[in-house]
């Protein structure tokens, strides 16, 4: 219809009216925000899943109806072989369903319909965490929790190392020879055991289970993994448990915290140890004391004695220290057996326990020595009582395998703080009252004087200047002439060890030689003397000998032959010039090896005398054992030969006895002319004394025998005139 000419265009009936400015432009903003909105919301979409793409971790965001909402990098990468069905809005029902079916689950293997509706229900009633096993060996630990529009976040955690860990561990753990306790850290309880402490233990596996770790020790409140020790020290402690049947066991525990089924826990490793300790004390044991009686050694003992003289201090009280030696000790060894000998000390060391108190101590020494230290006394003759009741106590015979053996003994007496006031000073000083003891009068006591330390401390100083005097080549052999009685020519010398000392002078052989055969520096000193004799002899004309004296200890060495063969070799002295002398104490040893070594030397060529004839024991049954070259009659006997008709008889025998043996017989000591006119009368075949010569050095020897060379060839030019 057209509008009447002069009218308004009339409005259409249905046209709507125009909107107002204003309320267009808050439509154009609210259309505007709302882009907005969405566009920020895919951007913190975008960013939301570039956090979780980040995580180490599986995450997947699932809507009430178990559709996929969103799910991380990760969690593609765990379930890569369905990953293809992963898109917003499918269902994680559909992809477990194709996962069974293409095998990715084998535990679902056999009872898919179960195992889906299982997993399901998990899902959807989602508590514990559970794991679940892939086709291609991984295990994932699943956990889920429902949000609060009724959705599931889920977390996906590959723990396959942790569980091939788990399995070593297990492997370890249950095989394990050692015992093995897997303990709670909070309450202490025994959470896992391995098959070797119930064996050990003699529990079982349930018992375990009832306890806490303190159950099992035995004296410690406090668990192994709470000290503040360091590994090494915790290593190095020992622990005391029970076992089922209430033996003890000594223990050394290594531990380590871990997680045990979801629980802080440690592992102990449970060492046992008994036996290392046991054997350990026995070793304490046997280094502080003698292994044959149990009694103490001297280590012990002068520990022992150290409490006593530190208690001392403090008060007016004496210690006394006694050292006992057994009397003639090695006869019974040697007649008897070591066997009885053995039980005899075990008898005298019995007997004295039983005769002191339960304070006193005792102590072995040695072979045949024992030492008694007692405290608590006021004078000495509180010691002089106590010596005189051990005496008795050893006096009494024992019957040891069927013989009667009785044993006496000797007692050194040292007083603190008289005679010392430490443990090792006291020991010395009654040892030496112990050979005073012995030497004055056998089976009595002896107390310590001073002289005897000035005497000892003379000796010790002997010796260290012997040792450096053998060492510094200072020692001398001098040479004193045997002299034929018959034709008055000089046969042989006999080398005597001299020691030209820079601040005493010649020191005397009577000195030192004591002293060398006690440390054993006569073994050096002999070798010395030997070799420079055969040296000092092969200058001297060849008709001329050399004696040498040897030490019975120089046969026990058990090299003497090599010894000799090299003076010899090195000397280029014939065998036949040399004489080597012994005394009767060597034979009385009745040894083998002895013997032996002197039919080696004599095969040699070497000639052996016997020195000092008639002073020893049963000289006549030596003589028999081994066929000597000479005889050499000790100077006792020779001493005023001329007024003594007794000596004269004997010499008259000993001469006779030479004959009929075919040895020489040489008469020492030497000194008038009355002692050498009954030598000749008798039939005396050589002399020696200072009658002759006293020893001289090697220089002066030469002199002697160039003058007799002198005389030698002046009677054969007189015989030649003749």
């Amino acid at each position: 219809m057209l509008a009447k000419a002069g009218r308004q265009p009339r409005k259409p009936r249905f046209a709507r009216a125009p909107r107002p400015p204003a309320e267009r432009d808050r439509l154009v903003q609210s259309r505007a925000e709302a882009e907005a909105a969405i566009t920020e919301a895919r951007k913190s979409h975008e960013r939301l899943r570039e956090a979780v793409d980040l995580l180490p971790q599986g995450i997947v965001i699932l809507d009430p109806e178990g559709r996929y909402v969103l799910w991380n990098k990760q969690y593609s990468e765990i379930y890569s072989k369905t990953a293809d069905l992963f898109a917003e809005g499918a269902r994680l029902e559909d992809t477990l369903r194709v996962g069974v079916a293409r095998g990715d689950y084998p535990e679902a293997a056999g009872h898919e319909d179960e195992w889906i509706a299982e997993r399901l229900q998990k899902l959807y009633e989602p508590g514990k965490r559970h794991e679940q096993t892939l086709s291609d060996g991984r295990v994932i630990l699943i956990e889920e929790r429902r949000t609060d529009d009724g959705g599931v976040v889920g977390l996906r955690v590959d723990i396959t190392e942790l569980k091939q860990r788990e399995a070593s561990f297990r492997l370890l753990f249950d095989g394990n020879p050692v015992p093995m306790i897997v303990c709670a850290l909070d309450d202490e309880r025994i959470l896992g055991v391995n098959d070797s402490a119930i064996a050990h233990y003699g529990y079982s596996r349930a018992d375990f289970e009832k306890l806490k770790i303190r159950s099992l020790q035995a004296f410690d409140s406090e668990p192994p993994w709470t000290t503040d020790r360091s590994s090494e020290e915790q290593a190095a402690r020992t622990w005391k448990h029970v076992k089922a049947d209430g033996a003890l066991i000594d223990l050394a525990i290594y531990s380590r915290e871990l997680t045990y089924d979801e629980r802080p826990a440690v592992l102990l490793a449970l060492m046992d140890i008994t036996e290392r300790k046991r054997a350990e004390a026995r070793l304490a044991f046997m280094a502080q004391h003698d292994g044959l009686t149990g009694l103490p050694n001297r280590n012990r003992l002068r520990q022992t004695m150290d409490e006593m003289l530190q208690h001392s201090r403090r008060g007016s009280e004496k210690v006394a220290v006694l050292m006992l030696g057994l009397d003639n000790f090695k006869a019974v060894n040697d007649t008897l057996g070591h066997a009885v000998g053995d039980k005899l000390l075990r008898g005298v060391a019995k007997r004295l326990r039983s005769t002191l108190r339960e304070e006193d101590a005792l102590a072995r020494l040695n072979s045949d020595e024992f030492a008694i230290a007692q405290s608590g006394l006021t004078r000495p003759e509180d010691a002089v009582g106590l010596a005189k009741r051990l005496l008795e106590a050893i006096a009494d015979p024992y019957l040891l395998d069927g013989h009667s053996v009785v044993i006496g003994a000797s007692i050194g007496i040292a007083m603190a703080p008289g005679d010392g006031d430490e443990s090792e000073k006291l020991l010395k000083s009654a040892d030496m009252a112990l050979s005073r003891a012995k030497l004055d009068a056998r089976g009595t006591f002896a107390f310590f004087e001073a002289a005897l330390d000035a005497r000892a401390q003379s000796r010790r100083k002997i010796e260290v200047e012997l040792r450096d005097a053998i060492q510094n080549d200072v020692l001398r052999p001098y040479y004193q002439p045997l002299v034929d009685l018959s034709s008055g020519r000089i046969t042989g010398f006999e080398a005597l060890v001299r020691w030209p000392h820079a601040e005493r002078g010649m020191v005397s052989p009577a000195e030192f030689i004591p002293v060398a055969e006690e440390t054993g520096l006569i073994n050096p000193l002999g070798g010395l003397m030997l070799r420079r004799a055969c040296l000092d002899a092969a200058t001297w004309p060849d008709d001329v000998r050399v004696a040498v004296n040897l030490s019975p200890l120089q046969f026990r060495s058990g090299n003497l032959l090599s010894i000799v063969t090299d003076a010899l070799k090195h000397s280029g002295l014939p065998p036949r010039r040399l004489e080597l002398e012994i005394t009767e104490t060597l034979l009385l040893e009745k040894s083998a090896q002895v013997l032996a070594t002197l039919h080696a030397l004599r095969a040699l060529g070497v000639r052996i005398s016997m020195d000092d004839f008639g002073t020893g024991y049963s000289s006549l049954s030596y003589l028999r054992s081994f066929p000597f070259d000479k005889i050499k009659i000790d100077q006792s006997f020779v001493r005023d030969l001329g007024a003594n008709r007794e000596a004269q008889a004997i010499i008259r025998s000993i001469v006779s006895l030479g004959k009929g043996l075919g040895v020489i017989i040489t008469a020492e000591g030497v000194e008038t002319e009355a002692e050498l006119s009954c030598l000749r009368t008798e039939g005396c075949d050589e002399g020696q004394g200072f009658l002759f010569s006293k020893a001289r050095p090697n220089a002066e020897i030469i002199s002697l025998l160039t003058a007799q060379r002198g005389i030698d060839a002046a009677d054969e030019d007189a015989a030649l005139v003749a």
